[in-house]
């Protein structure tokens, strides 16, 4: 298995960062944009897609700021995806920052990835 590569992307978003902690730190919040569905037992989330099911461990919740999970069938421990809420002190415009990894190959897939599910996320809070 090959090494996997970090990556950001900031996606601007109009919604006040209260309202957007809300539907990235929970599992109903986050059934609306990211999954079909989202259940949580303690510190371990289940996502199911179309059927299929992934579980994720909370690794940390920072409230009205970030959440960082970690899937459990990777191995390797520093591998992680976070959802950071971002506000510029001056404009108090609202961005939405993902940290992932992906294989070098799949780095341009992931983004696109997360950036349709922002723009679902945009959709449910009528931000589009």
């Amino acid at each position: 298995m090959s090494e996997k590569v970090k990556y950001e992307i900031e996606i601007p978003i109009q919604a006040s960062p209260t309202l957007l902690y809300q539907y990235i730190s929970t599992p109903s919040g986050l059934s609306e944009w990211y999954a079909d569905n989202v259940n949580s037992r303690g510190e371990i989330f289940k996502f199911i897609w179309d059927g299929s099911e992934e579980q994720a461990k909370l690794l940390t919740k920072k409230n009205g700021e970030r959440i960082k999970f970690r899937w459990m069938e990777d191995e390797d421990e520093s591998y992680y995806f976070e959802i950071r809420i971002q506000v510029d002190e001056i404009t108090k415009d609202v961005s939405i920052i993902i940290t992932d990894f992906a294989e070098e190959d799949e780095i341009e897939e992931g983004k696109m990835l997360w950036e349709n599910q922002i723009s679902d996320l945009k959709q449910v809070l009528g931000s589009a």
